[in-house]
C-alpha cells in the first residue's frame, strides 16, 4: 500500500496546486471590465461598430413602417402614434449610438461592489496545504488508506470549487455577449410592438451582473473557509 498511498498524495497535493493557479488567475481576472473579454475575442469590439449601423438602420426601417402604418390605418392597419414613434424613434437612435457609453456606466457601476468583494483583505491561502493539513486530521480519526480517503475528499472540493469558477467565467462571457450586442437591444426599445424585448435585455443584463457578484462573493467564502480551516484546523 506504500506506493498507492504515495502516488494518491501526489495526486491530492497536484489537484490542490491547480486549485492555488486557477484561484489567483481567475477571479482576479473576471469582473465587470471587459478587457479580458476583448484580450479573448478580439473581434467583438470591430463587430461593434456593425450592430450600431444595423441598430440605427433597423430603428429607421421600423419608422417608415410605422408611418406607412398609419398611412393605411383607414383601410384596417394599426399603428402607433406618430409623434409619439418619432420621439421614440430619435430618442433610441442616440442611446444606439452611444450605447457603448452608457454601457460602459452600467459595468463602471456594477463593478464597484464587485471590486469590494475582490479585493478585500483575507488571510492568504496556499491550497497546497489543505491537503496535507486533512490528511492528519483523517489519519487521526479513520483507519485504512488515509491517502486514498483524503485524495476523494480533496476531489469532491475541487471539482465543486472549479465548477463555481467555470460559472463565474461562463457569467462573464454572458455578460460580455450582452454589452457588445447593446446596440441591437436597444433598437428594439424603438418601437411599441418590440418594447418587450429591450426590458427584457435590460433585466437579463442586471441579473447577470448581480449574478456576477453574487459569484464573486461565493467563491471568497469558500477562501476564506479554506483559510480558517488552515489557521486552526482542530477547531473544525
Amino acid at each position: 500500500m506504500g506506493i498507492l498511498d504515495s502516488i494518491v498524495e501526489w495526486l491530492a497535493t497536484q489537484i490542490m496546486n491547480l486549485l492555488d493557479m486557477v484561484n489567483g488567475s481567475v477571479l482576479g481576472a473576471l469582473g465587470c471590465d471587459m478587457s479580458v473579454f476583448l484580450r479573448y475575442f478580439p473581434a467583438a469590439e470591430t463587430l461593434y461598430d456593425v450592430f450600431v449601423a444595423i441598430a440605427i438602420g433597423f430603428i429607421l426601417l421600423n419608422l417608415v413602417w410605422q408611418l406607412f402604418k398609419v398611412y393605411g390605418s383607414g383601410i384596417g392597419l394599426s399603428a402607433e402614434d406618430p409623434i409619439k414613434l418619432a420621439i421614440r424613434s430619435v430618442l433610441f437612435i442616440f442611446l444606439a449610438y452611444y450605447a457603448n457609453q452608457i454601457v460602459d456606466l452600467t459595468l463602471r457601476i456594477a463593478g464597484t461592489p464587485y471590486s469590494w468583494i475582490v479585493d478585500t483583505a483575507l488571510p492568504s491561502v496556499d491550497f497546497g496545504n489543505f491537503g496535507s493539513v486533512l490528511t492528519v486530521i483523517v489519519g487521526c480519526l479513520a483507519n485504512g488508506s488515509v491517502s486514498l480517503i483524503v485524495t476523494i475528499l480533496v476531489v469532491i472540493i475541487g471539482w465543486n470549487y472549479i465548477k463555481l469558477l467555470f460559472e463565474a467565467a461562463e457569467r462573464y462571457i454572458m455578460v460580455g455577449v450582452l454589452v457588445f450586442t447593446a446596440p441591437m437591444a436597444f433598437a428594439t426599445g424603438a418601437s411599441e410592438n418590440t418594447s418587450n424585448i429591450f426590458n427584457s435585455w435590460c433585466r437579463m443584463l442586471g441579473g447577470q451582473l448581480f449574478l456576477l457578484i453574487m459569484n464573486a462573493w461565493c467563491l471568497r467564502l469558500f477562501v476564506s473557509m479554506v483559510g480558517a480551516f488552515l489557521a486552526n484546523p482542530l477547531s473544525w
